[in-house]
């Protein structure tokens, strides 16, 4: 036999998680999170037997841990495994389960649950978890009690594997499974005759064939004519974390080169960071577009939506008033046209469209007219910036994007950093890997999930609010299992500096103590109680050196306080005066 076999022989429960998590070590999984508590025992003694083929890591606070887990199977691209007792240790799961959905991260969630016949009937540390997360997972089951029957045995395998294949196809996202266990739920004799198996239960055999499925690839996909003969067109790159951030980059470069339209990149769009590959990357169109006379000289006929639409108002709105036929392409099952426009919806990827037999003739006066007024805002904006000395909020973003080592994986939090970052982030080519919970958009778990991605991976950097920080700051217990480096660039606002540009900013009261909020932290008082180092950050030439080059382990907080009155201002007064005295 093997060494696990003697601990799953003691009793059912045991040999029901033996069999689930070889199964998953064999389809390719490496990570587990594991929450702390009682019915989740079975599946927490397999799982730390099974190190160091997959890691087992604890977490104290179940939302935390959900979100860990999140970052992790960003970062890798692979399922990851998340486990809690029963009871309301799973509804903390719920949010990030939601962003997993909407944002299609594979997590694999084990809820334990207690038998049936403890059910409705107050028995402790329990509730109703069938569906737990509506429909917001892939699929979703509940497994039978545990049996030590080989075709009961055979059919939690299968079960295990289909599990498996639907966090990752047809397009990847959340699997939710209840696992009922009766006690005893350490591994003492339950009674139970597991003797036979030893004759008659062969692992080899039994475990033989399983492997990590791949994804069905694509045929190469025809180019619709309507794009060969549109010379007014866009090709939108919207919010993505690809897999190969360079082919999409590429693919990307290649339609619009063939095509002669140009890319608008979303900040939160690898595009933006392969600059090289594009000619005709426009990143200041939330600018240019707040000039009316531009936004109606440039009103497209087409637009090629890659990917979630871009956070920009203007540019929706602009969308919207010109009403251009549109094709979004993604391979996803879901509406990604929030604007309801005549779209069509091609199920694939950038990558699968064949470019190659195309070759069109005309030049194109559109393009030129775009990469023109690129040119101009941009050096508007450069200049704006590089003269700025005090520490005001939108130039974080903009020295970021010219200053991290290649290659670092950087998670930007959602309110005022990720709206900075689509307004300012400067196209380079450093090969950034930008992360960011753009599914639902909450503030939910943004230290966890950075911490996950920064997790046995490059040193890595996260840019985010107070409020985002303080909502998590739970994450920090993950500090004694965390392997890598995390850089924390706070800017801290003292509030949600992102209400301040909403019409609800004058009207106060009530808009300081219930919208913007201010927790009023001594941020060097709180990293001390964890044991996290902080350092506050007095000027750019400071934030500069403590990003380049980055610690090799460890986390540390750069702080950067800002006025949130003054942050608000200064946008509500720069942001339309950008492309404003521009003419092409």
């Amino acid at each position: 036999m093997f060494d696990l076999m003697p601990i799953a022989y003691r009793n059912v429960n045991q040999l029901w998680a033996y069999i689930l998590t070889e199964t998953l070590k064999r389809l390719g999984l490496t990570c587990a999170i594991i929450c702390p508590g009682s019915r989740s025992t079975p599946l927490a003694i397999a799982f730390a037997q099974q190190v160091p083929e997959i890691e087992a890591i604890s977490i104290l606070d179940e939302r935390s841990a959900a979100f860990f887990a999140l970052g992790q199977a960003k970062a890798t691209g692979r399922p990851v495994v998340l486990v809690c007792t029963s009871g309301t240790a799973g509804a903390n799961f719920y949010s990030a389960v939601i962003e997993a959905s909407y944002s299609h991260v594979p997590l694999l969630v084990l809820t334990t649950d207690r038998p049936p016949e403890l059910r409705d009937c107050h028995s402790g540390q329990t509730v109703d978890q069938l569906r737990l997360y509506g429909n917001y997972p892939n699929w979703q089951t509940e497994l039978a009690l545990p049996s030590a029957d080989l075709g009961m045995l055979a059919y939690l395998r299968q079960t295990v594997i289909h599990s498996w294949e639907r966090a990752q196809t047809p397009t990847k996202g959340p699997v939710h499974l209840n696992i009922p266990f009766r006690d005893p739920l350490a591994p003492l004799p339950d009674g139970t005759d597991l003797s036979y198996l030893r004759s008659q239960f062969h692992p080899e055999d039994f475990f033989a064939g399983i492997a990590n499925p791949c994804p069905i690839p694509y045929a190469p996909c025809p180019m619709p004519k309507e794009w060969k003969e549109c010379d007014r067109g866009i090709i939108i790159a919207g919010v993505a974390q690809p897999s190969q951030p360079q082919e999409y980059c590429r693919a990307i470069a290649h339609l619009s080169q063939t095509l002669k339209w140009p890319v608008l990149a979303e900040g939160l769009s690898p595009v933006r960071n392969y600059a090289q590959l594009n000619p005709y990357l426009i990143s200041t169109y939330d600018l240019i577009l707040r000039n009316q006379q531009l936004a109606k000289q440039l009103a497209p006929e087409m637009v090629i939506q890659v990917g979630e639409m871009p956070t920009s108002k203007e540019l929706r709105t602009w969308i919207d008033a010109t009403q251009p036929r549109r094709w979004v392409i993604d391979k996803s099952d879901q509406n990604l046209d929030p604007l309801h426009g005549r779209t069509t919806h091609l199920r694939i990827s950038v990558e699968d469209i064949n470019t190659e037999e195309t070759n069109l003739s005309f030049s194109s006066d559109y393009l030129q007219q775009w990469c023109d007024a690129e040119a101009k805002v941009r050096l508007v904006v450069d200049q704006t910036m590089g003269k700025i000395d005090e520490i005001l909020e939108s130039k974080a973003a903009w020295l970021i994007s010219q200053i991290l080592p290649p290659e670092t994986p950087l998670f930007i939090a959602n309110s005022m950093p990720v709206r900075d970052v689509e307004y300012f982030w400067k196209p380079n080519n450093l090969e950034v890997r930008s992360h960011f919970n753009r599914g639902a958009n909450g503030i939910d778990g943004t230290l966890s999930t950075a911490l996950g991605i920064a997790h046995r991976q490059q040193s890595s950097v996260i840019l985010t609010g107070d409020l985002a920080l303080l909502h998590d700051t739970n994450g920090f217990l993950i500090r004694n299992k965390f392997v890598g480096h995390l850089t924390i660039v706070l800017i801290n606002n003292n509030g949600g500096g992102i209400f301040e540009m909403l019409p609800i900013a004058k009207f106060d009261p009530p808009f300081e103590e219930f919208f913007g909020t201010p927790q009023d932290i001594d941020f060097a008082q709180l990293c001390a109680t964890y044991n996290v180092q902080h350092e506050l950050i007095t000027s750019w030439q400071q934030l500069q050196q403590r990003l380049n080059p980055l610690p090799a382990k460890g986390i540390q907080v750069l702080e950067l306080q800002t006025n949130r009155k003054l942050d608000a201002k200064w946008r509500q007064e720069n942001l339309g005066k950008f492309a404003g005295d521009i003419a092409i």
